[in-house]
């Protein structure tokens, strides 16, 4: 594990809640950090690591295993709503925050500090083709299906995903992108994939809040017991299954035990759907995972 890059994070993380409580920014200064990293620096990791895969019947199932795993916390969720005391808003919360994680904007530095930069390409195949496909469909119809409105046709769907700016990125990496740059190109592009680290936790830091909303104490803790523990315990025999091995395999687990997805969870809350509920898995999921992903690389490690 990196930890110069692992305690980098943690110091970021802090320095941002605590300028979010000087106020020393501006109030939006983490939307905008966010804006940045969307329309630069992700895109730029995505240029600069994905002409360098190999493809192969194994991406496939990295690409595969968020769907999966989409498919068991709809199960999941579904059987939690009926043990706990959940509203419907609660039950359209969870199923956003629990299937979509935060696998770019955290994920990708995450991975690179645990796993180190040779895992980032296999971060990208299970982002890009899985969790943000997934953000615009099936996020898109459990908003529409819990917020009342009507429910979302194709044209809405594509329509989203070609606004995404990384999808562009992604298109030209896989046909015209060579893997191997002029140098003044793959420089750039590793300046600005390196920026994504410190400008992600500074605005998670910014935007981050404690407040625990106790009326919905047993659907966020299981909430959080889904998102970190159970994905990812489901995601390893996956890998296995789709002979996953080695760094494909750590990436595959670890991309799946990444705490909720903060666009998932500001979409839920525009859509009023138990706005202090997405909030607080988002907030709680980030601090609980400086725990978790560790010892999920650590268990990772002891099966070999």
């Amino acid at each position: 594990m990196a930890v110069d890059a692992f305690a980098l994070m943690l110091l970021l993380l802090g320095l941002g809640m605590l300028f979010a409580r000087l106020q020393v920014f501006a109030g939006n200064a983490a939307e905008t950090l966010n804006k940045v990293v969307l329309y630069l620096c992700l895109p730029a990791a995505v240029l600069l690591y994905v002409p360098r895969l190999q493809f192969s019947l194994p991406l496939l199932g990295l690409a595969l295993t968020p769907w999966l795993l989409m498919l068991a916390s709809v199960a999941l969720v579904g059987l939690g709503s009926r043990v706990l005391p959940m509203t419907r808003d609660q039950r359209g919360v969870l199923l956003l925050c629990v299937a979509l994680g935060n696998t770019s904007f955290i994920g990708y530095p995450m991975v690179r500090a645990l796993l180190g930069e040779p895992a980032l390409p296999y971060a990208v195949v299970y982002d890009q083709f899985g969790t943000f496909v997934l953000l615009s469909t099936f996020g898109l119809y459990v908003l529409a299906s819990h917020g009342g409105d009507s429910r979302p046709g194709v044209h809405d769907m594509l329509a989203r995903v070609l606004r995404f700016p990384p999808v562009w990125a992604l298109l030209f990496a896989l046909t015209l992108m060579p893997a191997q740059p002029p140098h003044w190109i793959g420089a750039a592009l590793k300046t600005l994939a390196d920026a994504m680290l410190p400008l992600v936790m500074l605005a998670v830091g910014l935007s981050i809040q404690l407040r625990l909303p106790r009326a919905e104490l047993p659907a966020l803790g299981y909430g959080l017991l889904l998102k970190l523990v159970l994905l990812p315990a489901l995601a390893l025999p996956l890998g296995l299954l789709f002979g996953l091995d080695g760094t494909a395999l750590q990436v595959n687990v670890l991309e799946s035990a990444m705490p909720t997805m903060i666009t998932a969870a500001a979409l839920a809350m525009m859509q009023g759907l138990a706005p202090r509920l997405a909030a607080a898995l988002v907030a709680y999921g980030i601090v609980f995972s400086l725990l978790t992903l560790p010892a999920w690389v650590w268990l990772l490690q002891q099966l070999g």
